[in-house]
């Protein structure tokens, strides 16, 4: 069936001093199809992953360039080249939550579970867990010129040389030093505190219980600091590196012969430098078999760095982001560089209070992150040739396009049966799978504690299956459903009469339908509202359901969803369109979007014309138009594109109180 969607951005635009205000909005018109199966992007086009709730990855416009990173301990934030901060990992309390209008950032830190930001104008925004009061800015705060996020304590440098700390002091990590002046820099680990003055010594304070505070006597020449939980480093000026605290003559002595080097950063077991020539060195402990230590091959051109806990995140110069380590949060996720996902599938137990999710790309090949005790965000060494896949409990499936299936992750559930073979569709339970073979057959395996693997005797004739927990679904060719398995919360209890379906979804205790009327039924566990649809949904095209969530895409491209919303997972980002597939997960959404062009603007000048920024539009075929009136348009001319960018000036804009803008695709 045919969608006409539309894209739109609206931006205002006001000024403080006397020049014309202008109201801009970009509206991209395109013409998609949607199949009735959207939620796993049947004709697999490729887009951008996003996801939103406990797990956050933004949207990032194809193009984007960044200018500084930092890394949390299950998050990261990058500072985008016109001031705003784009976070991604963790937001279990907040922290990757950016406030609403925050821009003119030029710093950025990361810590536990909450952020920092430094303004142009000197003042520092914080967000995310207010524990200790780490996140809540002391009031009055300003001429601020740096910034360090440590465990549950924070550090401001302002522009006379001196410190302010706020958060915890158990330990005197907050009591600034009596008399310190001269500060040029600041590095805050777990619960103790660096100062480099600009004589090149360093001070430090708070926690020493792994002498982490204990400055190397005659320490000096020192250009740059780093604090990682319990241990410190200091750059010289001669490129050299020193390092005391924890594991300072073992696993995290610096590499013999290390030179050359510019930066250091340093998370809770391993420290990484910054080379002349744009290379990294990573030492110490891959705890986890996180990898933080291991540099990706080849990587070069790196102008900046950032590590804490078990990752690392870095900055290249050309304004692109690489992240390695632990990514059990999507903390290495980067935005915007998944970029070429075609399906996904996301899940969860309460056993590990943490999700994974596995998502296919257009080769064929997987990819898989977030809790892996099981091995499940561990993908198979040489995997190929995948066209669907399932994720489960502790444990993932993929779909070969030979009909042949592979599981991994816990080991029961992930055995696949040798001689099953002809298999079109799959789909992961908790503990438990299922395979739609091309004959219009179920098979099942894996947990049968509730008899979620005894398929109905004389089941035919099936169309599309689904998992929850340990109940299974399954949807016939003339409409109807088919359920079993565990029946405590209803949720395999079909409602008498249920007929006219066309797709079907399985959360962990609920099951919902979409009949071919647009409308949707769902029925069993309603704790968290998950199966009360809202009042006149209609419409609907596509459904899936997360762990205690679920979503429903409409016909005009809008995305509703119900349910649990403790970490934001309901919570649908404003503005999100162009959807291709979308999943639920364990207390997070996914969705696969479709590139699309994102609105930038600068100052006026001093003849009060207006410029902008259109990043995102250099492989897409369009026009520009201006409005007055958002009625009639007018195409522009005079604008100029580049490989990355298009700008266009609207001279004219002094001649209207308003304008609009929109970009046309055609």
């Amino acid at each position: 069936m045919g969608l006409a969607r539309v894209l739109q951005e609206a931006v205002s635009k006001q000024e403080s001093y006397m020049k014309p205000k202008a109201v801009l909005t970009l509206a991209v018109t395109s013409l998609a199809s949607l199949l009735g199966a959207v939620a796993q992007n049947t004709n697999h086009t490729p887009g951008i992953l996003i996801s939103w709730g406990e797990q956050v990855i933004p949207y990032v416009s194809p193009g984007t360039k960044f200018t500084s990173v930092a890394a949390g301990w299950y998050h990261s934030l990058a500072l985008e080249s016109h001031g705003l901060v784009v976070p991604f990992g963790g937001n279990y309390y907040g922290e990757s939550t950016v406030p609403a209008g925050l821009k003119g950032v030029v710093a950025i830190s990361a810590s536990s579970y909450y952020s920092l930001a430094l303004k142009n104008d000197g003042t520092v925004v914080g967000w995310g867990s207010t524990g200790s009061i780490k996140s809540i800015v002391p009031e009055g705060l300003n001429g601020v010129v740096g910034i360090a996020a440590g465990g549950v304590h924070n550090l401001a440098l302002k522009n006379d040389g001196t410190v302010v700390a706020w958060g915890d002091n158990r330990v005197g990590e907050s009591t600034v030093p009596t008399g310190l002046t001269g500060v040029v820099a600041i590095a805050a680990g777990a619960s103790h505190s660096l100062a480099l003055k600009a004589d090149g010594t360093v001070v430090a304070w708070g926690n020493n219980n792994w002498s982490q505070s204990t400055v190397p006597a005659g320490l000096n020449g020192v250009s740059a600091i780093a604090a990682g939980s319990y241990y410190s480093l200091a750059l010289k000026d001669d490129g050299t590196v020193v390092v005391w605290g924890r594991d300072s003559s073992d696993d995290n002595a610096v590499p013999t012969g290390l030179s050359n080097v510019v930066a250091i950063a340093a998370g809770e077991f391993h420290s990484i430098a910054l080379k002349k020539d744009g290379t990294v060195v990573a030492w110490g402990l891959n705890v986890d078999g996180a990898g933080a230590c291991n540099v990706p091959a080849g990587l070069s051109n790196v102008v900046a760095i950032a590590a804490r806990y078990l990752h690392n995140v870095v900055l290249k110069s050309d304004g692109t982001i690489v992240a390695w380590g632990s990514n059990n949060s999507s903390e290495s996720m980067v935005p915007g560089a998944l970029n070429r996902i075609v399906a996904i599938a996301s899940c969860g137990t309460s056993m590990t209070d943490r999700g994974h999710t596995v998502a296919l790309k257009d080769d064929g090949t997987v990819i898989a992150w977030g809790h892996r005790d099981y091995g499940e965000s561990m993908v198979p060494e040489g995997l190929s040739n995948v066209v669907a896949v399932a994720a489960g409990g502790l444990h993932n499936l993929a779909l070969r396009n030979d009909g042949l299936v592979f599981g991994w992750g816990k080991n029961e559930p992930s055995a696949v049966p040798t001689e099953l073979s002809n298999v079109v569709a799959i789909a992961a339970g908790g503990d438990h799978n299922l395979a739609l073979k091309n004959d219009g057959a179920v098979v099942a395996w894996g947990d049968n504690s509730v008899g979620e693997s005894d398929v109905p005797a004389g089941l035919s004739n099936v169309v599309a299956i689904a998992a929850g927990d340990a109940h299974c679904m399954a949807l016939k060719d003339n409409g109807m459903v088919v359920a079993w398995g565990d029946n405590w919360t209803g949720q395999s209890t079909v409602p008498a009469g249920l007929s006219n379906v066309v797709a079907i979804a399985a959360a962990w205790y609920d099951s919902v339908a979409l009949r071919n009327d647009g409308t949707v039924v769902a029925w069993g566990d309603n704790y968290h509202g998950e199966s009360t649809v809202p009042p006149g949904l209609s419409n609907v095209v596509a459904i899936a359901a997360g762990n205690f969530h679920t979503m429903a895409l409409r016909k005009d491209g809008t995305l509703v969803a119900w349910g649990n919303n403790l970490e934001g997972e309901s919570t649908v980002p404003f503005g999100l369109n162009g959807l291709m597939a979308f999943a639920g997960g364990y207390d997070q959404s996914l969705a696969i979007a479709q590139p699309h062009p994102r609105l930038g603007f600068g100052p006026y000048d001093s003849g009060a014309s207006f410029d902008l920024n259109l990043q995102g539009m250099n492989c897409i075929s369009y026009r520009i138009d201006a409005s007055t009136d958002l009625l009639s348009w007018l195409p522009m001319t005079n604008f100029v594109s580049t490989n990355e960018v298009t700008s266009f000036r609207d001279s004219s804009a002094t001649n209207y109180s308003r304008r609009f803008y929109r970009a046309v695709l055609q």
